[in-house]
């Protein structure tokens, strides 16, 4: 029977048959016929305790059984209250309302479209954002824009936006970084920074520091530029923090949430922003309302599974789990630092990458596709971003899966 579904960032031509998966746990995919794959990508970037980690499920279903859903203008419930109310808890200081959505691209366009509010209900027609080159915030049109363009964005060009990019702050090359961001800032239509903090994810699992971060955010200070972070992939836990900002010290205007929010159970995505930017949209006047929405802003099953997400993380040792995960990374690098077949072998946190040595390098290098059949052949799913080959693993694989996820790297 031929599919008719059209799968993402997928050329068909190349990959026509789907390994069909039948269920998960832990860090196991298992596939039609009982074949097991190791998910040592977290299903992009998305599992953190684990596939169908029991306290999660279980508060999906008693959640069900109860509210499902609800239009979520002018009404609330109780999941949503208790998420929101916690999340500024445990979010760096300052950030004092939350805006639900259910995608990392929707909560990084949220950000923007508050920006732009913010600025304009103050009577200031800033209008403009600064992004780092490389950069890649989502595929919504605003997060797109954002974006480094190229072969993500080539189709797309007549309705992308242009912003004002930044050097990505290479080591040794971070002084360039802070000189563009100085005089951008210097214009008077530019709304907010936005960055993905200490690492770019689908740039290349690129690294830099948090005291670069943290120079990066005193600049906007400064010149009253909105600093918006990017957290969608590094939230909750995976540089090694609760969230990355937390290494640099800094607090952002806006903090853009998804992905691990529910642990990778359901979508939801989360923007959390201060009181004054939330206070530029509160008014009698009905103009300066912040239109956006989604008919699943909110949804109660999303916000129960993010509510048993944030127990677990009380509950259970999860910061020791993210602790040797990160510690199990670094040893098994280890043996690839002086291969000659790879270069700038890296980590942070529960996160690492390194580059295979090709001539043709980038997202559509030749050997990528090749790299990734053989990994699917020896039952570890691995996605790499061309030439650049990371391991973004759920806290809950066990060494012995780790050091099968090595083996197949070493071999392939």
């Amino acid at each position: 029977m031929t599919s008719r579904v059209w799968h993402p960032f997928t050329q068909h031509a190349l990959f026509p048959d789907m390994p069909l998966i039948e269920c998960a746990s832990g860090a196991v995919l298992k596939q039609e016929g009982g074949k097991e794959l190791i998910d040592a990508i977290s299903s992009w970037w998305v599992i953190t305790h684990g596939h169908c980690h029991p306290p999660i499920v279980k508060a999906i279903q008693e959640q069900a059984a109860k509210l499902d859903q609800m239009i979520f203008a002018g009404l609330t419930h109780q999941p949503a209250e208790r998420l929101a109310s916690r999340l500024v808890k445990i979010a760096p200081s300052g950030l004092d309302y939350v805006f639900f959505s259910d995608s990392g691209s929707t909560a990084v366009e949220v950000g923007l479209k508050m920006a732009l509010g913010y600025w304009r209900h103050g009577g200031k027609m800033r209008t403009r954002f600064i992004a780092l080159e490389g950069g890649y915030h989502g595929d919504t049109v605003g997060t797109m824009s954002l974006g480094a363009r190229g072969v993500f964005t080539a189709s797309y060009e007549p309705v992308l936006f242009e912003v004002e990019r930044i050097p990505f702050p290479h080591p040794g090359q971070e002084e360039r970084t802070f000189a563009a961001l100085e005089a951008a800032c210097r214009g008077d239509d530019i709304a907010g920074l936005v960055v993905e903090p200490l690492i770019l994810g689908a740039g290349g699992m690129l690294l830099y520091a948090p005291a670069v971060l943290a120079e990066m955010r005193r600049i906007c200070a400064h010149h009253g530029v909105l600093f918006i972070a990017d957290e969608v992939m590094t939230g909750f836990g995976r540089t090694g923090t609760l969230f990355a900002c937390e290494q640099a010290g800094i607090s952002p205007d806006i903090l853009c949430l998804a992905k691990g929010i529910t642990g990778g159970s359901l979508p939801l995505a989360a923007t959390l922003c201060r009181a004054d930017i939330f206070d530029a949209h509160y008014s009698e006047d009905r103009a300066k309302t912040f239109f956006h929405s989604s008919s699943y802003t909110a949804n109660p099953l999303a916000c129960a599974a993010a509510n048993a997400n944030l127990d677990v993380w009380e509950q259970e040792p999860v910061r020791d789990r993210v602790a040797a995960l990160g510690r199990w990374q670094e040893e098994r690098l280890a043996a690839f630092r002086n291969d000659a077949r790879f270069k700038n072998v890296r980590r942070i946190g529960t996160i690492a990458a390194l580059d295979v040595k090709v001539a043709d390098q980038g997202y559509l290098a030749g050997i990528g596709p090749r790299l990734y059949a053989g990994f699917m052949k020896a039952g570890v799913l691995l996605r790499p971003l061309g030439n650049t080959i990371y391991v973004m693993p759920p806290y809950s694989i066990s060494e012995s899966q780790l050091d099968r996820v090595y083996g197949a790297i070493g071999e392939i």
